[in-house]
């Protein structure tokens, strides 16, 4: 059963050019050749997207697709061309610009691929920013930014400014700051691509500590489709402006909707993003050699099935829902199944 919608964005448009509003006058949709043709760019066309409570949503394709763009829109940073964008039940293209800066200061966080750290103020000082412009109480806030420093590894850092910091280090700050607010909605657009491999795979490590944690509902932006896959509880592959496929990293991967998916996807493991629930039987085994989440991939549990001397248990919320033996492990890493 689905969480409730936080964010809902229907036949949303974001077009450049002049007379781009004619265009979608009478609720047209005007394919590639008319936009070309009358000089308009088509940075975002006609996207629908429900994003659930708790949920990574992860927006991904390469550059030029229209995912920042679609992020903007999502956010209000940029205005839509056309559409409709709902956020936590209420119309965000008819908010008030004062309505605008409160649901931005209380409702969204957002962490950007530059880290926009301000250089004469602490790490301490940076984390609290956010509550300062909302008006909270200094020992208020600066307990608040405390708790997220520490939130995301950074104690003993407090008084450091951002120049005596790493680059990894300098978007954990900033990632603590957007969440010294707490927000119900975090956008973070490409957050960690700027970090080099090695680091960058610790802040996704880091990432999904704090989700375990926090239950935040979140929107992704990456063009790395090891990192979506990593990351992702569902995921949209854009492509000039439109959305082409949303669907959990298995369903990309195993049954992709059109060639561009099936090519964007063809060089991924297959054991990456195949979880054990698909490949599990019945429970039948007079006995088990141990246990792995339903959502666990084949990479993830490969080495403890393939060295049991029994099927493994498959779990979910508690129970037994099924059992995996090495052969279903095996039938994947090898590209039989």
């Amino acid at each position: 059963m689905h969480k409730p919608v936080i964010l809902d964005c229907r036949h949303v448009w974001k077009l450049y050019g002049a007379g781009a509003e004619d265009l979608l006058a009478s609720g047209r949709h005007p394919d590639a050749a008319t936009l070309k043709n009358a000089g308009v760019i088509g940075a975002v066309q006609d996207v629908n997207v429900q994003i659930h409570q708790g949920e990574i949503f992860v927006i991904m394709g390469l550059s030029g697709s229209g995912k920042s763009t679609l992020v903007r829109c999502l956010s209000r940073l940029v205005e839509p061309t056309a559409g409709e964008i709902e956020f936590d039940g209420q119309n965000l293209l008819a908010a008030s610009d004062a309505e605008l800066i409160e649901i931005r200061r209380k409702k969204m966080g957002m962490v950007f691929q530059q880290f926009a750290l301000m250089p004469h103020l602490t790490v301490l000082e940076n984390a609290a920013f956010p509550l300062e412009i909302q008006g909270v109480g200094k020992d208020t806030r600066l307990a608040r930014a405390r708790e997220v420093i520490e939130l995301v590894g950074l104690k003993g850092r407090e008084a450091y400014y951002p120049r005596e910091l790493s680059g990894g280090q300098q978007q954990r700050v900033g990632i603590a700051r957007s969440l010294a607010v707490e927000p119900d909605l975090w956008f973070l657009d490409e957050p960690f691509s700027a970090l080099d491999p090695l680091i960058r795979r610790e802040m996704q490590d880091e990432f999904m500590r704090l989700q375990n944690m926090l239950k935040k509902t979140i929107v992704f932006i990456t063009h790395d489709f090891d990192e979506a896959i990593r990351l992702a509880d569902r995921i949209a592959v854009m492509k000039d402006g439109k959305i082409e496929q949303i669907a959990t990293p298995e369903e990309l991967v195993l049954n992709p909707s059109t060639d561009y998916v099936a090519e964007f996807t063809r060089h991924v493991a297959r054991a990456k993003v195949i979880r054990a629930e698909s490949r599990m039987e019945p429970a039948n085994s007079p006995s088990f050699a141990g246990e792995v989440s339903h959502n666990a991939t084949i990479e993830a549990i490969a080495d403890a099935v393939e060295a049991a001397d029994a099927p493994l248990k498959v779990m979910k919320d508690g129970h037994v829902i099924g059992q995996i033996t090495s052969a279903a492990v095996i039938d994947v890493l090898v590209g039989r199944d």
